[in-house]
């Protein structure tokens, strides 16, 4: 239950930090995606479940507060379906080793650039602008970013655990 409670005030932080100070940390189309990195890490130190659930939960929440230019949920699933690819990676027995080591970093990378790239499918449908363009211009980008910054809790978890 203490973790439970202590996973959703981390969230609200990170919900809250992502809203609002991401934008200040852009480097030109590319956004860094926090939730993303917290959500593969409940993945890793969880299961596959909670990943996934955690995931839906967490896009819930960032579709209510951003309001999604009428795209309710879109948030929600691409980040439940990130929860769920990141569930991949759970081993129970080699948790401190994946996060200490490059395979969380790399479980940060696939997982981001698959969630953008579903993410922007469902965004662009209906409209004239090209797929793979936008991926090129701001998925790609920003997966490369999110997974640079996931990078400093891999150090982390490194130190804590070595």
């Amino acid at each position: 239950m203490r973790r439970i409670v202590s996973y959703t005030l981390l969230t609200v932080l990170l919900v809250a930090l992502h809203s609002t100070l991401v934008n200040v940390i852009s480097i030109g189309t590319a956004i860094p995606d926090v939730l993303l990195i917290w959500i593969v890490y409940i993945s890793i130190t969880s299961t596959q479940l909670n990943g996934t659930l955690a995931g839906f939960a967490i896009g819930l929440l960032v579709d209510l507060i951003s309001g999604n230019d009428g795209m309710l949920g879109l948030s929600a699933l691409t980040k439940a379906v990130a929860g769920f690819l990141a569930g991949y990676f759970y081993n129970e027995n080699m948790t401190e080793q994946t996060l200490a080591g490059w395979k969380f970093v790399f479980a940060v990378g696939v997982v981001s650039l698959l969630h953008n790239a579903v993410y922007f499918l469902i965004f662009l449908q209906g409209t004239e602008i090209s797929w793979w363009r936008i991926v090129a211009l701001h998925g790609i980008p920003s997966a490369l970013y999110t997974t640079t910054l996931a990078t400093v809790p891999m150090f982390v978890f490194r130190r804590k655990y070595s």
